[in-house]
């Protein structure tokens, strides 16, 4: 069996304060991180999402970076998550992951948020990426991307899941999970949503919400809506493999 182990936290983020937030994401990973593969923290797990984020910009190789590398190696897993990034005078919302030998990737959020004012001062990205580890094809994405399907089509079915980082907030959670399990039944892929929970800086709600989502779109897990969680499922990419089998219909996309 080919199985994959993903523990995602559910984060109540601290507004602007990224010590207090790898802190707590620390804490997390060391009551709960024993044998898995993954750990996923919510989009700009650091700071929150909002005005301030391009005055909390990191360089690339800043202390975020380097604190993943930590965890990484200190609990043999794959890190992932995004915080914001800046390249000279520009400044990106990229997702990292970050590999217990200290190599990364990284991918730049395409569709920035232009409703909240993030499309200003966040450069986009243009790479679509695909990424592997464990035997497993992962693309990623964040937040407002999972609005494309495009963007996220898995032409040749190129990936199997897809993991998708969020400040979504709870007032529009029903679109949240709804665009999730659309995703995950048109690529034929699992999807794991990973969403912040409590009240930002200015007085957003976040409801979290966050769910991991098989090929056929059904839950199969869900953190219990508000609560700062942390929360681990194991995937079983053999049955995903025998799905496909039995209904190639990606041999029918465009």
């Amino acid at each position: 069996m080919n199985d994959l182990t993903i523990t995602f936290f559910q984060q109540d983020i601290v507004w602007g304060d990224a010590d207090a937030n790898r802190q707590k994401a620390e804490e997390r990973i060391a009551v709960s991180a024993s044998g898995t593969d993954i750990f996923v923290v919510p989009e700009t797990f650091t700071t929150g999402f909002g005005d301030h984020m391009a005055s909390l910009a990191e360089p690339q190789e800043g202390s975020t970076l380097q604190w993943a590398r930590t965890m990484a190696a200190q609990h043999n897993f794959l890190f992932v998550g995004t915080w914001i990034v800046r390249e000279d005078d520009r400044c990106y919302n990229r997702l990292h992951w970050v590999y217990p030998d200290g190599s990364f990737g990284y991918y730049d959020k395409a569709h920035t948020f232009r409703v909240s004012g993030e499309y200003d001062i966040i450069s986009r990205g243009t790479r679509r990426e695909v990424f592997e580890y464990k035997g497993w094809r992962i693309k990623p994405a964040v937040c407002y991307d999972l609005r494309f399907p495009k963007w996220l089509r898995n032409n040749n079915m190129q990936y199997e899941l897809l993991l998708v980082c969020a400040n979504w907030p709870g007032s529009r959670h029903e679109a949240w999970t709804t665009l999730l399990k659309a995703r995950a039944i048109e690529n034929l892929s699992f999807v794991l949503g990973c969403n912040r929970c409590g009240v930002d800086g200015v007085g957003g709600k976040y409801t979290g919400n966050s769910t991991l989502i098989d090929y056929k779109g059904f839950p199969m897990v869900e953190a219990e809506s508000g609560a700062d969680q942390i929360v681990t499922i194991t995937l079983d990419k053999d049955k995903l493999d025998t799905f496909r089998q039995h209904w190639p219909l990606y041999l029918d996309f465009d």
